[in-house]
């Protein structure tokens, strides 16, 4: 008999089951964040303060999603309208050592924290008399430390609160449905307690789907999925060499293993921004050898996030939207209108890739590559559909 194969378990994601998910910037203070979130989002917030919370509030912006294959589609069909795919990006202040007992702007910055999907430390690697760090010097190392501590920290509290709510329950006893489910929910609670107190965070260990219905309600901020962001001066990013990176990427890969890592000058995005047009922005990278770092962000928290994208195209609009990757042809529906969700029929469906290969929709029909989806069909980034749908009821 030829051997069993092997199944492959998918991992499970942590967060919000959603599609329309924001990032959060995060870091300490001075670290260049609010300049960062200007330069991603080409907004101004005014100028970035030299000194500790200029962030108080939680600014947001939406980024365009950078896609070739969408910029592909406008070309071929030349629509009256496009929508590309955004991404939801917040500033949020800067955190201190001891924000996780309330120090600083502690409880407020963390609850913003709370509230987004996932997180971009920002890190500084820069050297600048006038530009103060709240740590007195600059040491990344200690500043990724700080971070995650506070987080663990707070995330110890949130759990600690939720394992003696379900103890009142369990201590009821029984053997009902409901107990033994209070009883799994209290195991799992327990088990990511240890996890924080081993100095671990909750998004790097292995979670069963159940385990993960119990995670999710509880916001953890160590469960987010995380993006560093190491910011170098300019000089030091068009050589991509700072006395500080390999001490970071040794951290990450002992702390955070698989957290991607991204060298920026923050400094040098603000000023690519100050050019007229983005030829010029350009043209001033080549010229000094390097590129604008800015898509290749994007992208990553995207991937991050665990999202992918569809399209729906034609003469009058081409639009790319956001799904969670493994989202079926129902609930992908139900993103462009809540009533195709619901009285969904079907979905006729072609790849882009497919597209790009025979040029052009008559030769995908003549070729017999459009395809019709029913319901347990999961849509495949860069699909193109087109929705079938029956009329919604009054």
């Amino acid at each position: 008999m030829p051997p069993k194969k092997e199944v492959k378990v998918e991992k499970v994601h942590l967060g919000r089951p959603g599609n329309s998910l924001k990032s959060g910037i995060v870091g300490l203070a001075n670290v260049g964040k609010s300049t960062f979130f200007q330069a991603l989002t080409k907004c101004s917030l005014g100028n970035p303060a030299n000194f500790p919370y200029a962030t108080i509030d939680p600014e947001e912006a939406r980024v365009i999603v950078p896609d070739d294959r969408f910029d592909w589609l406008c070309q071929q069909y030349k629509p009256k309208s496009i929508v590309p795919a955004n991404l939801t990006v917040y500033d949020i202040a800067g955190l201190t050592r001891g924000a996780s007992t309330g120090a600083g702007l502690g409880n407020a910055f963390l609850s913003h924290i709370r509230a987004v999907d996932a997180v971009f430390q920002v890190v500084r690697c820069f050297d600048d008399a006038e530009i103060i760090h709240v740590e007195g010097d600059v040491d990344p190392v200690r500043d990724l430390e700080i971070i995650s501590e506070e987080l663990r920290i707070k995330d110890i509290e949130f759990v600690e609160k939720a394992h003696v709510a379900l103890v009142k329950e369990t201590r009821r006893g029984g053997q009902s449905l409901e107990m033994k489910k209070l009883k799994e929910e209290q195991a799992t609670v327990e088990k990511i307690l240890e996890v924080l107190k081993a100095g671990k965070d909750v998004r790097h260990e292995h979670w069963s789907p159940k385990e993960v219905e119990v995670i999710n309600p509880l916001f953890l901020l160590s469960a987010k999925p995380t993006v560093y962001l190491v910011n170098l001066s300019e000089k030091d990013y068009i050589r991509q060499k700072n006395k500080h990176l390999p001490k970071i990427a040794e951290w990450i890969k002992e702390h955070a293993t698989g957290d991607p890592i991204i060298p920026i000058s923050v400094c040098f995005q603000e000023r690519l921004t100050r050019f007229e047009t983005e030829a010029e922005a350009e043209e001033e990278c080549k010229k000094l050898g390097t590129k604008d770092a800015l898509p290749k962000i994007i992208t990553t928290m995207r991937k991050a996030l665990n999202l992918g994208s569809f399209f729906t195209t034609g003469t009058d609009e081409v639009r790319q939207w956001t799904i969670r990757n493994g989202t079926k042809a129902p609930q992908a529906a139900g993103v462009i209108h809540g009533d195709f969700e619901k009285t969904f029929i079907q979905a006729v469906v072609y790849n882009y890739s497919v597209l790009k290969e025979l040029g052009d929709e008559a030769t995908v029909k003549a070729q017999g590559k459009v395809m019709t989806k029913g319901k347990e069909y999961v849509v495949e980034d860069g699909d193109i559909l087109l929705i079938k749908a029956g009329a919604a009821k009054a």
